[in-house]
């Protein structure tokens, strides 16, 4: 129960699809406990929207914030906005959802979801101000250290070992080593079945690079 006198949280949404902002409308409108502020599909205006609309609550669709910059933005300027991360399937991997919670972002949920595992998705990351839909944890999918997922995105961009060595101003060794810690993960035979393996896991996103 809010305590009186007290507004219900509001609720505002960033999505370019006007069909799914209508949607996400009708569901803040119909559900008690909860306020529709408005919405746009500009990514650009995210910004002036938070601060004309002031929500608690900001759903942000993932594919317009990938590695969440727009999320690490708003969370700088308010630190009590609760931002939640509609994933797309694309997006649905260990490392995005890490990368997500890191920039700031509180809650995450399917975008596909259905209405009521959004509605609490909202209500669990407002109470406990931070909150993974079920289908995003991790289970048995293979999770890199922060430091192989970038080795793996340098060898999937065709870089030797030399080369991402070079990048990451680290040691060839120790290159090396966080390859062989990829292989073993992932059940690699090589680099190039680790590359593969990757993308059709949802660990890297994109067209794989081809390796000689």
């Amino acid at each position: 129960m809010l305590p009186p006198g007290r507004p219900a949280p509001g609720v505002a949404l960033i999505d370019p699809v006007p069909l799914y902002r209508e949607g996400l409308s009708a569901l803040i409108r119909r559900t008690p406990g909860l306020r529709w502020l408005g919405a746009t599909g500009d990514l650009h205006a995210a910004v002036r929207l938070r601060e004309r609309l002031r929500p608690d609550v900001l759903l942000i669709d993932s594919v317009l914030d990938p590695v969440g910059h727009l999320a690490r933005l708003l969370a700088e300027r308010d630190p009590a906005l609760l931002v939640i991360g509609l994933v797309r399937d694309a997006h649905s991997h260990a490392n995005y959802v890490t990368t997500a919670l890191e920039a700031g972002v509180r809650g995450v949920v399917p975008r596909s979801a259905q209405p009521e595992q959004i509605v609490r998705v909202i209500a669990e990351t407002i109470r406990s101000r931070g909150y993974v839909h079920p289908d995003l944890r991790p289970k048995d999918r293979p999770t890199l250290s922060k430091r192989e997922y970038e080795v793996l995105t340098l060898i999937a961009d065709g870089l030797e070992n030399q080369q991402v060595a070079n990048e990451l101003i680290v040691s060839v060794e120790t290159v090396r080593t966080h390859v062989k810690g990829i292989l073993r993960k992932l059940s690699a035979r090589d680099r190039t079945h680790a590359v593969s393996l990757a993308y059709r896991s949802g660990l890297l996103i994109g067209r794989p690079a081809v390796l000689e």
